[in-house]
C-alpha cells in the first residue's frame, strides 16, 4: 500500500479480492516487475487513473486465470496470461478486461513472462506502431540499458534497424552490447554533447527516429541528432519534464514531435495495441528472438529496496516482483 512518503513508506495490507466484470478476468498474480511510473507513484507525482487502486502500485503482471466473466469466450480458469493494467499488479490478484490479456509464450515461467509486457509494449508501440519503424532505419535509445531501452534494442534487431544507444554508465553501455548494441554513446558531464557523435555515426545525416525516455535538458542536442523528417517519440522524462525547445531545428529540419503513454489510453486503443502485440510479437518470445532482460528477480516483501535501486540507476533491464 503507498503513503505517499516514497519508497519505504510501502507496506502490507489485506485488501478485499476484486470482483470480476462480465467482460473481465480476475487474475491471481505470480509475478510483477518495477517501472518509473511505480516509483513516482510512490512520491505521489503520478497519481493513478480514475476507476484504478490509488493505493496499489504494478502496471504489469504474469499469472493464472482464477474467474471469467459471463461473456467472456476467449479465456478459461488456468489459463496462463500476462498484460498490462493502469495499477494494482503488486497484489494477489487483479481484474483486467478479457481483451487486454495476452497469452503468455509457451514454456516460459511467470517471473520471466512479467518482465515483458511494460518494455516490449511500450518499445512496439512507440517504435512500430507509431513511429514506422522499418529495416534500415537509423534509431537512437536514450537509456538504452533500461527495461524498455533494452527491449527497444531487441526489435531494432527484429525489424532490421540500426540502434544507437545512450546511457549514463560506461559499464551499462558495455552490457548491451552483449545484446547486439554496436554503436554506443556515453553521456556524462564530461561528455554531456552527444549529437556529434551521434551524427559521425551516421555520416553526418542524424537518426530517422528516437526513442527519448529522458527528456529535460537531453532534448536540444536529441532533435539536433535527428535527420530531416525524423519522428521523436518522447515515453519518459527522467531528466525532467521541462525543456528549452530549439524551435529552429524543428521548422528547418521538419521533425515530427509525438508524446506517448500507455496508461491514460482509452480502453479500445489498449486493447488494439496488446492485439497488434500478441500477433506480432509473442511468436518472437517462443523462438527466443526476442526475451525479456532482468536485472534481478525478488519477493515482493523487497519492493522498497528494489525501487530504491530503480531510483540510483543501479538495474539493468527489469526488476521483477515475486509472490
Amino acid at each position: 500500500m503507498i503513503s505517499g512518503e516514497g519508497p519505504r513508506g510501502l507496506s502490507m495490507k489485506d485488501v478485499a479480492a476484486p470482483s470480476c466484470g462480465p467482460d473481465e478476468l480476475r487474475v491471481g498474480v505470480k509475478a510483477s516487475a518495477l517501472n518509473r511510473a511505480d516509483l513516482l507513484q510512490t512520491l505521489g507525482l503520478y497519481p493513478a487513473p480514475a476507476g484504478v487502486p490509488s493505493d496499489i502500485p504494478g502496471l504489469e503482471y504474469a499469472g493464472e486465470v482464477l474467474e471469467v466473466g459471463a461473456r467472456v469466450t476467449r479465456w478459461k480458469k488456468g489459463d496462463r496470461v500476462m498484460g498490462l493494467v493502469a495499477g494494482g499488479a503488486w497484489a494477489e490478484q487483479l481484474v483486467t478486461h478479457e481483451r487486454e490479456a495476452i497469452a503468455m509464450p509457451e514454456g516460459l515461467e511467470f517471473s520471466r513472462a512479467a518482465a515483458i509486457p511494460e518494455a516490449f509494449i511500450t518499445s512496439f508501440d512507440a517504435l512500430a506502431l507509431q513511429g514506422q519503424l522499418t529495416a534500415g532505419t537509423q534509431v537512437l535509445i536514450h537509456a538504452v540499458a533500461s527495461g524498455v531501452g533494452t527491449a527497444a534494442l531487441q526489435l531494432c534487431a527484429l525489424f532490421g534497424a540500426r540502434p544507437i544507444g545512450t546511457g549514463r554508465n560506461a559499464a551499462k553501455l558495455e552490457r548491451a552490447t552483449h545484446l547486439g548494441l554496436r554503436d554506443t554513446v556515453l553521456v556524462n558531464a564530461e561528455q554531456p554533447h552527444f549529437a556529434d557523435r551521434v551524427k559521425a555515426l551516421t555520416s553526418g545525416r542524424g537518426v530517422d527516429l528516437v526513442l527519448d525516455l529522458v527528456g529535460g535538458d537531453w532534448l536540444p542536442q536529441t532533435l539536433d541528432a535527428m535527420a530531416p523528417q525524423g519522428t521523436l517519440m518522447l515515453v519518459g522524462l527522467v531528466a525532467g519534464a521541462s525543456a528549452e525547445v530549439p524551435l529552429r531545428t524543428v521548422l528547418g529540419k521538419r521533425l515530427t514531435v509525438i508524446g506517448t503513454t500507455l496508461r491514460a489510453r482509452p480502453l479500445e486503443e489498449k486493447i488494439a495495441v496488446a492485439r497488434s502485440f500478441e500477433q506480432l510479437l509473442v511468436p518472437h518470445f517462443k523462438t527466443t528472438r526476442l526475451a525479456p532482460v532482468i536485472d534481478r528477480v525478488v519477493p515482493i516483501v523487497e519492493a522498497p529496496a528494489a525501487l530504491e535501486r530503480l531510483a540510483a540507476n543501479d538495474s539493468f533491464g527489469k526488476t521483477v516482483l515475486t509472490w
